[in-house]
């Protein structure tokens, strides 16, 4: 192996780099010059993939978490012949393929979509866990190693505690992480912000530490296949890198390790663009360039990752030929394709909370659907996840057999876990918490969003009726929050999340049925704490009526004749309206009681539908535990929404009910005074 070829492709990678932010008059070069020369290593010799194929399942994944360094993922991907010069050439710019940040893209290479700080190496410890579930349930013929890339601001992030920590107890040896450490911030050198010891506070948490020069091609080499050969702990690399590497002035003078070169082109951060380029061998003319040397080099190298994967392909076919019933169950697993599950089997015990009704549901899951992974942020007990808990066990150090992570007290970390577990695929993956701490997974939620994965929020306690333990713990605002996420429009077209609040135990079992179904998008249950009366049934069965939920909003107490007022809820607060109607009937008034457990997909109905449910030039009236802003767009510009406007209070939920006007009594005065209001 020439070291003069591996430099020179290293610098190959800065020299594009560099041209593509400086062409786009905007990117990060510094920090995507300082790591060329590790991610140049790891393709070149140790990431295991098809050049053929790059979604070949049983690769080795690569996470970028400082999505700002994405010119030298796409530098490198170019080298393998996933990007060409002219998508380099288009970084930044409307409909390119090389956007600012990277957005997944698994057939060209990109395992994630980065940007916010922290997330992508958190991604790649769901990657790494997933690994582990599946290699448990099929063999280590399958097996491959999670790489992730991680920067300054990473490491800064308080997610990165909850990644360490959890990939250092779960004991993940298949997990090799890189750590670009050029002691330069955006704004300041690191010193500024921190005096932390790095390599003691990982090796506390349980991971093997190694420090290089981030730079030297040996010792990067070294570093992985020590890291390579660990198989009792996840390993940390800390390559000290230098931001803006090979950078120089118009007179020729060194301007590397320099702040500016962070977050600029180098031209107009105090470097000469084209005395840097000539400095790294280039063509300041014509920088878009992959030097004959190095393209010749990576030609061999990917003949060498053909001929990997092609052992790896036999093993394959032949643990098929030997387990033909495994190898199907296999490859429905990363199918992504939904489970088949008889809902209508789930029986539910009467007026229980809708927690308790989905811990039922996942009792059934955990004995039936075998890909599905259930967490909770220390919870289990309170949000109900421990059905599932009670028919699997909570994964431990070398036991990946169950089907259940204990996340600890770190939600934004289970979100992003569970990110990663959906981008690896292959699995199921939801976790629950107390739907106010929706607040610290938001950001994990969003980026589930953007990344169109098919991950399951768990969120109860879902109003202020979690009573005693007081406005902390009682969520007000978050119900409209999450479901602005269901007006976001995805690059796909679809609704970037689907969230379902029911109003009863069989709409939660219909809302878990349109959850699993949903391969497309993010869903979020938000489920109560207290017990909820039934709906009432019209002769069917409450399951076959709650299946009408499918569609958004659908009707469940009529009258034969055109109602005088419509009145509208989700969640407990319907048989509130129920109890309210009952008191409005007696003065003669005919109402109608919708259900609407997500505007969302009621919005997506036809025209029709919606009418039927909700016509014109009738009277509606909303009840909500949240914001009234969360029911506007349900009851019209005539309607009434009622809803809290302050934070709550601490005292038992049934006086709160009283004190907040959440009684049917109070529905029936709110629902007289409308309507005086209306018909004026």
């Amino acid at each position: 192996m020439n070291s003069n070829t591996i430099n020179k492709a290293a610098d190959n990678i800065r020299i594009l780099s560099a041209a593509m932010v400086e062409k786009a008059r905007s990117g990060h070069p510094g920090g995507a010059m300082g790591g060329a020369d590790f991610i140049n290593i790891l393709f070149s010799e140790f990431l295991r993939f098809d050049p053929d194929d790059l979604t070949f399942p049983e690769r080795d994944r690569f996470f970028l978490d400082p999505g700002h360094m994405s010119p030298m993922l796409y530098s490198q991907l170019t080298l393998i012949n996933a990007f060409s010069l002219d998508d380099l050439k288009n970084f930044r710019q409307w409909g390119s393929v090389t956007p600012g940040h990277p957005e997944v893209n698994v057939s060209r290479g990109i395992e994630n979509t980065s940007g916010p700080l922290g997330q992508g190496h958190t991604f790649a410890v769901g990657a790494a866990i997933t690994e582990r579930f599946l290699a448990s349930r099929f063999g280590e013929w399958m097996e491959h190693k999670t790489y992730a890339f991680i920067s300054d601001g990473g490491v800064q992030e308080e997610i990165s505690q909850g990644a360490g920590r959890l990939a250092g107890y779960l004991k993940l040896s298949n997990l090799i992480m890189f750590y670009d450490s050029n002691k330069i911030q955006l704004s300041t050198g690191t010193n500024a912000v921190t005096r932390e010891d790095t390599a003691k506070k990982y090796e506390a948490w349980g991971w093997k530490v190694k420090t290089i020069d981030g730079n030297n091609a040996d010792e990067i080499r070294e570093a992985l296949k020590e890291a390579n050969a660990e198989t009792e702990k996840p390993f940390l690399i800390i390559g000290e890198t230098i931001m803006g590497k090979g950078c120089v002035t118009e007179t020729g003078e060194n301007f590397e390790g320099q702040s500016s070169t962070h977050g600029m082109p180098i031209g107009s951060a105090g470097a000469s663009f084209e005395k840097t380029i000539a400095n790294l061998g280039g063509d300041p003319e014509n920088p878009f360039q992959i030097f004959p040397e190095v393209q010749e080099f990576y030609q061999e190298v990917l003949e060498k990752k053909r001929k990997e994967i092609s052992e790896k392909k036999r093993l394959k076919e032949q643990w098929g030929k030997e387990n033909p019933g495994l190898s199907k169950e296999y490859d429905f697993f990363l199918s992504g394709k939904a489970p088949e599950f008889d809902f209508s089997k789930v029986v539910q015990k009467e007026n229980i909370a809708t927690r308790a009704a989905s811990g039922i549901v996942l009792g059934y899951f955990a004995r039936e659907i075998e890909n599905m992974i259930v967490a909770s942020g220390d919870l289990s007990n309170s949000d109900k996840t421990d059905g599932f808990l009670k028919n699997t066990k909570a994964f431990t150090p070398d036991n990946f057999s169950g089907s259940f992570l204990q996340a600890g007290v770190s939600e934004l970390t289970m979100g992003a876990v569970m990110n990663g577990m959906a981008l690896h695929g292959g699995v199921i993956p939801a976790g629950g918490t107390f739907f106010v701490f929706s607040d610290y997974m938001k950001p994990a939620a969003r980026m589930a969003a953007l990344m169109e994965l098919p991950v399951k929020y768990v969120w109860t306690h879902d109003a202020f009726r979690v009573g005693e333990d007081g406005p902390t713990h009682q969520p007000v605002e978050q119900e409209a929050q999450i479901r602005l996420m269901e007006h976001l429009r995805n690059h796909s077209g679809e609704r970037s999340m689907l969230v379902l609040r029911p109003a009863d135990a069989a709409e939660t079992t219909v809302a878990w049925k349109m959850a699993i179904e949903n391969t497309k998008t993010p869903t979020a249950l938000i489920l109560s704490r207290q017990g909820i009366k039934d709906l009432p049934t019209n002769g069917k069965s409450r399951y076959a009526e709650a299946l009408q939920a499918e569609k958004g909003a659908y009707i469940v107490k009529n009258t034969e004749e055109t109602p005088d007022l419509i009145l509208i809820a989700s969640g407990s607060e319907v048989s509130t309206l129920i109890e309210g109607t009952a008191l409005l009937e007696n003065e003669g008034l005919k109402v109608r009681v919708v259900s609407a457990i997500s505007e969302g997909l009621f919005r997506d109905q036809d025209e029709a539908y919606q009418k039927e449910v909700i016509p014109d030039n009738v009277p509606v009236m909303g009840l909500t535990a949240g914001l009234p802003v969360t029911l506007v767009g349900l009851v019209g510009p005539k309607g009434k929404s009622i809803g809290l406007e302050s934070f709550g209070y601490s005292a038992p939920a049934g006086v709160l009910d009283e004190k907040l006007g959440y009684t049917g009594e109070n529905v029936f005065n709110k629902a007289m005074e409308y309507l005086k209001e209306y018909n004026k």
